[in-house]
């Protein structure tokens, strides 16, 4: 009976961390300021540490309000080969990128710069909430 009960806590710590350490991929891009009325909360000051969601997280304003932590992983600009900066960033989602939007998360100017090189302008990232 003891055995059981190790080797299920055993299961369970196993599973949290799993899901602590899932990340969605994707591609981030990002928009400039100014930053007019958003898709979800109208003229409301959200801040510059925004972005929008496109149809793979958006959810019909689902994400609306959700914060996610995003990192860069990888170029996909040849002309800028190494754009990461190793760092990662929270932004809280407060529009809607419509389709067509060429990243999965497109990030504020200011949101962008603190992972990327903006002059990459699209870049693989890791992100979750």
């Amino acid at each position: 009976m003891r055995e059981n009960i190790r080797v299920l806590a055993m299961v369970m710590v196993a599973m949290s961390l799993f899901s602590f350490l899932y990340f969605d991929q994707g591609t981030a891009t990002y928009y400039t300021p100014p930053y007019p009325r958003h898709a979800c909360h109208g003229y409301q000051n959200d801040g510059v540490m925004i972005a929008a969601a496109s149809d793979a997280i958006y959810g019909n304003k689902a994400a609306c309000g959700r914060r996610y932590s995003v990192t860069c992983t990888g170029a996909t600009n040849k002309e800028v080969p190494h754009p990461c900066t190793g760092q990662s960033v929270v932004v809280t989602i407060v529009d809607y990128c419509p389709p067509g939007c060429r990243g999965t998360i497109d990030l504020s100017r200011e949101a962008f710069s603190v992972i990327a090189n903006p002059d990459a302008g699209k870049v693989y990232v890791d992100f979750h909430e």
